[in-house]
């Protein structure tokens, strides 16, 4: 197994992509902890993660309260004696809207979740890994981080950031072999991709399919990402095989382009 016995944490790890990372984390050996809002959510998938033979602890957190994450990091220390990756998976999709119809709470919420969170878990997993000399930081950015889209700024905003801070904590942190990467999944299949696609389609007067086919015709495979994908590329980052790999924003996209 290429992460057997590592300790992981998974921000949003109950549903989606989350989902699919915590269960190919533990596939490769690795116990797993995970958080979220909806605990029957966390525990089915803690339940899953069991069932490979590897131990899971679900807890619900807001993510984007300092008390709450260091609470969160503090129980995973305490039930593993050590954190050696972390995965900021956490995401909300924000508002569909031009930019002048969004309220400033809309716009906070979507930098507390998707940003700020992984701020508050990097700094509360780091001096661990930073005493071991030893540790991996993967984000999910998003392709929306290297691209502008309309009427979806905040997310945007907040993705861009992420790969921001990802390249800043990867330089801080190389003299400690410490790898910090981000990975940009492009239009996902699932729950969360079906959701976008019927807001952007109210907002242009379009139907869910009409949508569904721009994004299709934006990749270059024609198709959704699977998210199992994106997480192959979370395992092969935590594992040895990406010690030599950091400051990294990595497409999983399908070949999305605009």
């Amino acid at each position: 197994m290429k992460l057997n016995n590592q300790i992981a944490i998974v921000t949003g790890g109950g549903r989606g992509i989350g989902r699919a990372i915590t269960l190919s984390l533990a596939r490769e050996g690795a116990n797993v902890v995970i958080c979220g809002r909806k605990l029957d959510v966390l525990q089915e998938t803690s339940t899953q993660v069991e069932a490979l033979g590897r131990k899971s602890l679900a807890m619900v957190a807001d993510v984007s309260q300092e008390d709450q994450v260091t609470a969160v990091v503090a129980a995973a220390n305490a039930e593993f004696g050590r954190i050696d990756i972390l995965v900021n998976n956490v995401g909300i999709a924000g508002p569909t809207a031009p930019l002048s119809a969004i309220s400033r709470s809309q716009w906070d919420e979507c930098m507390a979740v998707n940003l700020t969170s992984a701020f508050l878990f990097t700094r509360a997993v780091i001096p661990g890994m930073m005493e071991r000399h030893s540790g991996k930081i993967i984000n999910i950015s998003s392709i929306a981080g290297k691209l502008g889209y309309a009427f979806r700024s905040p997310y945007s905003a907040s993705k861009w950031a992420m790969i921001g801070l990802t390249r800043s904590m990867a330089l801080e942190l190389g003299p400690y072999d410490i790898q910090v990467n981000a990975i940009c999944p492009g239009p996902t299949a699932g729950e969360r991709m079906d959701s976008v696609i019927a807001a952007r389609a109210r907002e242009l007067g379009k139907s869910n399919a009409e949508v569904e086919q721009q994004y299709l015709a934006s990749t270059a495979l024609k198709r959704m990402v699977d998210p199992e994908h994106v997480a192959a590329m979370v395992v092969f980052l935590a594992s040895e095989a990406g010690n030599s790999i950091t400051g990294e924003a990595i497409d999983v996209a399908a070949g999305y382009a605009v």
